[in-house]
């Protein structure tokens, strides 16, 4: 009996490690990825209260306080955090769909994940038009992905089931919607549904979620809308109204990042090659200005405003998701990082105050909630995950139909206008990493590919070491 001990002690030994690399490890980063995403939640929350405190004690403060933030948030980016710019999402999608170990050591690194929190906190103190949800999903990812390293052997499957879990966990921490985790992951990120994983990603994006609702109580996003139990007769009319119009204008929204260099004068694209800088404050004076305009709604991730008029005690301007809109273009133009999930939302909310005008005889809830899946679609052009986020923030579950049916024509029509946003982004972070070169090449676009674009996220150019495009 005493000689069998050892092989059944080494045994059992053999079997905890091999549990624990197989599920311990996902699950050790998946109550990380809530931890963290619970903590920067607030501390968006936190900041962007004290630049309201701020504006409003002082109304012109923001003329002077939002464009030099956007200089030194632009400093920092590009000085220090390369990789971290924009939502973060096209960072992900680029090292799930190239080689997860190179890329993401540059786009997922621990100190792309310290700029991405700590740069976004300094935009939103400077009242920029940006949400935490996109971020989150790269910081998830990122806390994933260099747990890696517990891995004995860890190869390019295992990085990228990390890199997938902690994006998806991310997402569903951060908006306390974990079927709209799964949908994503599904959908957005890659296009294609593994056995191997599904469990696997299942299960973090429950303990994130469940980390998430033990610090922050059952809750939803938004609130819970009131649905009577009979429809509106204008209700197909109403879907099929909002599906287009915010269709078109996501699919707007979509082009002008995409193709920046048709549209921003040739002074102010030279002026951002040269001086990115003083290109980010001049944008940042810009977002100062149409604040101001707007009364202060638009700025912000825009929460507080769509969720006042899902509740009925906000009253905004129809003009304010056309504000917003130049905010948040403003906002991303200089390639600070930032989230486009919520921003997004709260247009769509403002469409849908718009539209309460045609449809007075509607309830307005209804409506926005229309509007914000429709907007959300658009832009993003994944219908399954924008109804599945908006249906779980609302509790919307009685508009599921009209939910799933205005996201689908929203997106087609976007389709029109540009390709999906997400992966378009994320084709230029895949671009072959440059080689050690003699001299510097000169950068000159082909004469069949689009014009590089002038911001960080959203140029044609290919990564540069640092795992930012190459300016």
């Amino acid at each position: 009996m005493s000689r069998a001990l050892p092989p059944l002690s080494s045994g059992i030994v053999r079997r905890a490690r091999r549990l624990w690399r197989q599920y311990g490890i996902f699950w050790l980063g998946a109550i990380a990825v809530g931890l963290v995403a619970v903590l920067y939640a607030r501390l968006i929350d936190w900041g962007y209260g004290e630049f309201r405190t701020m504006q409003q004690r002082h109304v012109w403060a923001p003329l002077i306080v939002t464009p030099a933030v956007a200089a030194l948030a632009v400093w920092l980016t590009r000085t220090f955090f390369r990789g971290a710019e924009g939502s973060g999402i096209p960072q992900v999608i680029a090292t799930l769909h190239a080689k997860p170990g190179e890329y993401g050591a540059r786009l997922l690194s621990f100190r792309i994940l310290f700029g991405k929190i700590a740069v976004s906190f300094l935009a939103i103190l400077g009242g920029f038009t940006i949400g935490r949800e996109g971020p989150t999903v790269q910081v998830g990812a990122a806390l994933m992905f260099n747990l890696r390293r517990l891995y004995p052997r860890s190869n390019a499957q295992i990085e990228r089931q990390l890199v997938l879990a902690g994006a998806a966990a991310g997402l569903s921490a951060a908006f306390n919607t974990p079927l709209a985790g799964i949908v994503f992951a599904i959908e957005e990120l890659t296009r294609s549904f593994e056995a191997r994983a599904s469990g696997v990603l299942i299960t973090a994006i429950i303990i994130a979620g469940v980390i998430a609702l033990g610090l922050n109580g059952n809750y939803t996003y938004f609130g819970t809308i009131q649905i009577g139990a009979h429809f509106p007769d204008l209700l197909a009319v109403a879907v099929l109204l909002t599906a287009i119009v915010t269709g078109i204008a996501g699919g707007v929204f979509g082009w002008l990042l995409l193709n920046t260099a048709r549209w921003i004068p040739a002074p102010l694209r030279q002026l951002h090659g040269e001086r990115p800088v003083a290109f980010a404050a001049l944008c940042g004076f810009v977002i100062a200005v149409v604040g101001l305009i707007s009364g202060g709604t638009t700025f912000g991730s825009g929460y507080a405003e769509a969720r006042g008029l899902l509740e009925g005690h906000e009253h905004l301007s129809v003009f304010y998701p056309f504000l917003k809109m130049i905010s948040m273009v403003g906002s991303y133009l200089p390639g600070i990082p930032g989230g486009i999930f919520a921003p997004s939302l709260s247009i769509g909310a403002g469409f849908g105050n718009l539209l309460h005008m045609v449809f007075d005889s509607m309830q307005l809830p209804m409506l926005i909630a229309l509007a914000m899946v429709g907007y959300l679609a658009a832009v993003t052009q994944s219908p399954i995950t924008s109804f599945v986020i908006v249906m779980e923030m609302i509790d919307g579950h009685a508009l599921v139909i009209s939910l799933m049916a205005t996201a689908l024509i929203a997106s087609r029509v976007a389709r029109f206008f540009a390709p999906p946003l997400y992966e378009s982004l994320a084709q230029r972070y895949m671009a072959p990493l440059p080689q050690p070169a003699s001299a510097p090449v000169p950068e000159v676009p082909e004469v069949d590919a689009p014009e590089p674009a002038v911001v960080d996220e959203i140029t044609g150019d290919a990564p540069a070491e640092d795992g930012a495009p190459r300016q």
